[in-house]
């Protein structure tokens, strides 16, 4: 066999991350599986004076560039300057977008990455569904550090159903119950304050949907359950813990899902900016 010592490399040239270039040739690579071509990945490129470094590398080195610039002023600046310094250039993309160009007759975005954006943020969605139905009702409050948003009341609140509806749209959540008597665990007093939001309700309301409870489960009538006095007292011991930990109250009295959700984010995004999601990490 032809000794491959010092092989030029393939440069894999890419606005984006560079993963769809780099499976292409690597697809390509495997047909030849004693091959030692290096593959030097070059990513995010998105100035000329990048293009003119990498271009600058490659004729050092003699090697070639795949590239899948979909930011056709950056895509025309590449071909060019591998042209100028006889570089062998493979454009993986480019012939694709003129084509849709002109069949489509309309302007592409030119952003790259957006297939690998749009993934993310797939998968943050059903971290974030699997994160919240593992951490809900107080259920593994150990890693309740690990959320986005925390969200504690006493029962009939709603928190499970907001913490569902705020998790579709990518939120690790996290609920405790509040239950008089019971000490919450300490973790939760752990967790950064402004990500934590105690929910509080009326009176009436609340006792109104617990009747609803009640008979639906045959529950006693003269529980403490829905004892006026009692819920109060319930709903007072919630404001105390809520005013120890420093959480942001919030009144779900005859509130839609969708507006004290909307709450939480909008308030999140201002104290926290592009901050405001917690690590993938879970």
């Amino acid at each position: 066999m032809e000794d491959q010592k010092g092989m030029p490399p393939i440069y894999i040239v890419s606005g984006g991350k560079g993963i769809a270039g780099h499976t292409i040739v690597e697809t390509m690579l495997i047909q030849y599986p004693d091959n030692k071509i290096p593959i030097i990945m070059e990513p995010e490129v998105l100035t000329s004076e990048q293009v003119e470094e990498i271009t600058n590398k490659a004729v050092a080195s003699k090697g070639a560039i795949v590239h899948t610039m979909v930011d056709h002023i950056m895509r025309q600046e590449l071909k060019e300057a591998c042209d100028m310094k006889n570089i062998s250039h493979f454009d993986l993309v480019g012939g694709l977008f003129d084509y849709l160009d002109n069949t489509l007759d309309i302007r592409p975005v030119d952003q790259p990455g957006l297939f690998r954006l749009r993934n993310i943020e797939y998968f943050r969605r059903v971290r974030a569904i699997e994160f919240t139905m593992a951490h809900d009702d107080g259920r593994n409050y150990n890693k309740i550090e690990n959320a986005d948003i925390v969200l504690c009341g006493v029962s009939r609140t709603g928190k499970t159903p907001l913490s569902i509806y705020l998790a579709m749209f990518g939120w690790k959540v996290a609920n405790v119950p509040i239950i008089p008597g019971l000490e919450p665990p300490e973790s939760l007093f752990k967790v950064d304050p402004k990500r934590v939001f105690g929910l509080n309700i009326s009176t009436i309301p609340l006792v109104a949907q617990r009747k609803s409870r009640v008979t639906r489960f045959n529950m006693p009538e003269d529980s403490d359950y829905i004892n006026r006095r009692k819920v109060r007292a319930e709903l007072d011991y919630a404001m105390s813990l809520f005013n120890k930990g420093g959480f942001t109250v919030l009144n779900v009295s005859n509130k839609p899902i969708e507006y004290s959700a909307n709450m939480i984010i909008t308030l999140l995004t201002e104290r926290f900016g592009s901050d405001k999601w917690q690590r993938d990490e879970v």
